[in-house]
């Protein structure tokens, strides 16, 4: 008989989470280590992630911090080098960071070039590139690699959420997910004969004490009329990152409440 739940098992396994020490990235280090990886928390806030790795530490769970500027793309293959290295090899890696300029979310009409091409290259070229050099080196044993797109990757945003609000949804933000999406698509194609996976998994919004307005707005739009929990996302992420999903890639997965159904 299937033993179901030891599909679920990441026993043996090595993560590593970029933006780890995030909102949602938090809550993956979390899933992931309680399933019995030992998880690497990538992010460049280094007190924010060495404070969680001490108190996830406490809790018996195998996990350790690594400066990782995934912006700084010139040194970024050299940093996965290390990284493979360091764990013996990348089993899963889960791209979560949200890399972004002092004037994101400015208005269409204010938007300026120079900020339009540094957001690609840090949040869209950034993710790429990640998961470039992480396949080439997950082709010794296979592997899988899970990115963060978004509903607005995937449909066009409703504006009216952010009525009364000084809220937006910046236009390169639809362009970078909608890239992050396809570029899935293209990775699990690609790698699939190394037993690489490569899926995405698009979030709705997740809360996180927003304007008043704009919750009410957007729990009005969506059929499960809420906002998304971190842990929520993160649930997903342990399936992706699991044999539990062995047959899964190439895939865009809806964790929106319900919001891209109708």
């Amino acid at each position: 008989m299937m033993d179901y739940i030891k599909k679920f098992s990441l026993v043996g396994k090595s993560a590593v989470v970029t933006g780890g020490a995030g909102l949602v990235g938090k809550e993956v280090v979390i899933a992931l280590a309680q399933a019995g990886a030992h998880v690497l928390i990538a992010d460049v806030d280094k007190a924010k992630s060495e404070s969680l790795v001490v108190a996830l530490l406490k809790e018996g769970l195998n996990v350790e911090y690594y400066y990782l500027d995934l912006t700084d793309i010139k040194v970024l293959e050299n940093s996965i080098k290390s990284i493979d290295f360091h764990l013996g090899n990348i089993d899963i890696w889960v791209n979560s960071a949200y890399p972004r300029t002092k004037d994101w979310g400015a208005k269409v009409e204010d938007i300026l070039c120079e900020s339009w091409q540094k957001n690609i290259d840090i949040q869209l070229n950034s993710y790429s590139l990640a998961c470039k050099y992480t396949a080439e080196s997950m082709k010794k044993k296979g592997g899988s690699i899970i990115n963060f797109g978004s509903t607005y990757g995937v449909v066009g945003p409703d504006f009216t959420v952010y009525e009364n609000t000084e809220m937006t949804m910046p236009m390169a933000y639809a362009a970078i997910k909608g890239g992050i999406v396809n570029l899935g698509r293209y990775l699990a194609s690609y790698f699939g004969k190394y037993s690489i996976r490569v899926n995405t998994i698009c979030p709705g919004g997740v809360f996180d004490n927003q304007d008043k307005n704009f919750v009410k707005n957007y729990n009005k739009k969506t059929p499960l009329e809420r906002m998304a929990k971190a842990d929520e996302i993160a649930s997903v992420v342990l399936f992706l990152a699991s044999d539990a999903s062995s047959y899964v890639t190439g895939a865009t997965i809806m964790v929106d409440g319900g919001w891209t159904a109708i």
